[in-house]
C-alpha cells in the first residue's frame, strides 16, 4: 500500500521559513518524479514544484521560484519543500505527489503564513 505523509506545515510570520517533509512507503520512491502541490481556500489545486529521477532536474511555479527549493533522499524515501521568504498568499494545504504512470496524493500539511 502506497502511503505519503506530510509533515512540517504550521504557523509561520511573513518573511519567514518553513521545511516541508514528504516520506514514502510502498513504491520505488527512487522511481518516481516527486511534486508538491498546495490549495488555498476557496482556489484549485495549483502546482508548487517538481523532482525528476534520475538526474534531479527541477521546476517551479513562477510564484515561487527563487523562494521555494525542492529535494529529495532517495536513501530515506523522502522529498522536501524548503520555503524562504514566505507570503501570505503562501497559506494554503500544501500535498505531496508521486507519478511514474499511476500517480499518488498524500494527505497534506497545512502551512499558514500570518503576522
Amino acid at each position: 500500500q502506497v502511503q505519503l505523509v506530510e509533515s512540517g506545515g504550521g504557523l509561520v510570520q511573513p518573511g519567514g521559513s518553513l521545511r516541508l517533509s514528504c516520506a514514502a512507503s510502498g513504491l520505488a520512491f527512487s522511481s518516481y518524479t516527486m511534486s508538491w502541490y498546495r490549495q488555498a481556500p476557496g482556489k484549485e489545486r495549483e502546482f508548487v514544484a517538481r523532482i525528476m529521477t534520475p538526474g534531479g532536474l527541477t521546476n517551479y511555479a513562477d510564484s515561487v521560484k527563487g523562494r521555494f527549493a525542492i529535494s529529495r533522499d532517495n536513501a530515506k524515501d523522502t522529498v522536501y519543500l524548503q520555503m524562504s521568504s514566505l507570503k501570505p498568499e503562501d497559506t494554503a494545504v500544501y500535498y505531496c505527489h508521486a507519478q511514474i504512470v499511476r500517480q499518488y496524493w498524500g494527505q497534506g500539511t497545512q502551512v499558514t503564513v500570518s503576522s
